[in-house]
């Protein structure tokens, strides 16, 4: 064979390469999931999970699974009334008659360890033990009954249990549609806590001890007004510099709240009290032995020593 007619050859043979490639890449592309096909899908997880009307449920592309043969893989995205989004993957048979909902674990990485990655505990104001190898950390909302009760509960009864073992932190997560003031509340503690961090504390113990004392008040400003002289009366006890918290007051810098708010939105946090124990998400007013029972096992995990709960109590949070 002539070197022109060789030269030919390959070049016919690398074209036709090509072209078998750029096929068998058109198959393995996202498509976009039929219409009769993402209704099936929509109406299967709306019953299956019980969403609401007036939850948006959006099928997203079908792609080809590079785990799961014979499967495709689907995103189905879910937006509440208030705008916050959740995609869930799912397994789609090549048939489009089976649909399956499969979770991949990564046991190379501690679940736990990356959310408390995820939370900024730099200057929030501590109680118990200082950097203990157990931390707790609380989203916290000041005009909530139920966080009321978890505070109550934390402090101090499970404090004089863990206090010398355990560090304490609270986090803002004021849910500003139903509680109004207690945004006002966040930003005035905060204004304590740049000062001192027993003030804080102090504050945090008189304002969920007393709820009602702010919240008897007429009118807005009113339960502002007393939100704002509590502070002061906290910053008179502790000698803080009173120009400075006035100041602050007076600002009302909601900064720090609302990215307080963001950072718990990130990882899962949608109601108050919310808690983090290591990691470990505890939702809203549960047991006080289910508290323990964490606190209990990340003590262990981290090799420290168990308390005796011979005499605890085992009652639950009040609501």
């Amino acid at each position: 064979m002539s070197t022109p007619m060789l030269r030919r050859f390959w070049l016919i043979l690398i074209r036709r390469a090509f072209l078998i490639l750029f096929l068998i890449c058109l198959g393995c592309v996202a498509q976009s999931s039929p219409p009769d096909v993402a209704r099936k899908i929509e109406r299967q997880v709306r019953s299956y999970y019980n969403i609401p009307p007036e939850v948006q449920i959006t099928v997203g592309d079908i792609a080809p699974s590079s785990d799961w043969p014979n499967y495709d893989s689907v995103s189905v995205n879910v937006t509440s009334g208030e705008g916050k989004k959740s995609e869930f993957k799912f397994l789609i048979s090549k048939d489009r008659n089976t649909m399956l909902r499969m979770v991949k674990f990564d046991l190379t990485k501690d679940p736990f360890a990356q959310v408390m990655s995820k939370i900024d505990t730099a200057g929030r104001p501590t109680r118990g033990a200082k950097s203990a190898k157990v931390v707790v950390v609380n989203f916290d909302d000041f005009e909530c009954p139920f966080c009321s009760r978890m505070h109550q509960t934390l402090f101090p009864e499970l404090l004089k249990e863990y206090g010398d073992q355990v560090t304490f932190i609270y986090k803002d997560y004021p849910l500003v549609e139903i509680h109004p003031w207690a945004t006002h509340a966040a930003v005035d503690a905060n204004c304590l806590a740049t000062q001192n961090g027993d003030a804080y504390w102090d504050f945090a113990d008189y304002i969920h001890a007393n709820q009602r004392e702010v919240s008897n008040e007429k009118t807005a400003d009113a339960r502002n007004a007393a939100l704002d002289r509590l502070t002061l009366l906290q910053g008179q006890k502790h000698n803080l510099d009173t120009v400075k918290l006035q100041s602050c007051i007076k600002a009302q810098d909601d900064s720090a709240v609302k990215a307080s708010m963001k950072e718990a939105d990130g990882i899962g946090v949608s109601a108050t009290p919310t808690m983090f124990i290591n990691g470990e998400k505890i939702d809203g007013a549960v047991p006080v032995s289910e508290v323990r029972a964490a606190l209990d096992r990340a003590l262990k995990e981290a090799g420290q020593p168990v308390p005796n709960h011979a005499s605890a109590s085992t009652g639950a949070v009040s609501q």
